[in-house]
């Protein structure tokens, strides 16, 4: 039987912001999206990450919301309830731009960290059109991918502690957009390097 070929991986970087700590009795109100870079094989190419980006500004799905959160992005709530796209409207603008980016590659969601973000956005494409383009797992968490490569805990694969040359000269704003940009220079940078370390045993 023939190997299966893999498809090429486009990355794409995505942040959200929240008024709460889960999806369903909170929302997600923000998120953005940006192309990291193509993986074809052994071989990653990095993109610009402003070349091709996506942001929404959402309406809240539910009365529910925690002013911390809330606060973290910056977003006015009353304004979102006036203005904000509904989540149907944008997920389904969503998948046609992955779609779209990803030109036949498969796309592959990635964050720092991705748990947090790839709850609420894989939530909102199943709940607003039932389906997501990255299928039910095609997400990669740059901090766990940091501790395989670094040969850290989990609990110690923290920006502070990572070599400066992989990090983003962007700063974080928690705008989301802007994140998703500055991620999206982390993950090429993580999947370029080759940290040295010794030899695995034969």
């Amino acid at each position: 039987m023939a190997a299966r070929t893999a498809r090429p991986n486009i990355y794409i970087s995505v942040d959200i912001e929240a008024d709460g700590p889960v999806p369903g009795p909170y929302s997600m109100i923000s998120f953005g999206a940006s192309v990291a870079g193509r993986q074809d094989g052994a071989v990653y190419t990095a993109a610009d990450p402003e070349r091709d980006t996506f942001y929404r500004e959402l309406r809240p799905i539910s009365e529910r919301y925690v002013d911390a959160a809330l606060a973290v992005s910056g977003l006015d709530r009353d304004r979102l309830l006036r203005e904000g796209a509904e989540p149907a409207a944008a997920m389904a603008e969503f998948r046609a731009w992955v779609r779209e980016v990803c030109a036949g590659a498969q796309p592959v969601m990635c964050a720092y960290p991705a748990s947090f973000d790839w709850m609420f956005l894989y939530w909102y494409l199943i709940e607003f059109g039932g389906d997501s383009p990255f299928g039910h797992s095609g997400c990669l968490d740059m901090k766990t991918l940091y501790a395989a490569k670094a040969r850290v805990p989990l609990r110690a694969a923290v920006k502070g502690a990572m070599p400066r040359g992989l990090l983003s000269d962007r700063p974080h704003t928690h705008h989301a957009l802007d994140d998703a940009i500055e991620q999206a220079e982390l993950m090429s940078n993580l999947m370029l390097w080759e940290p040295a370390g010794p030899e695995l045993p034969a």
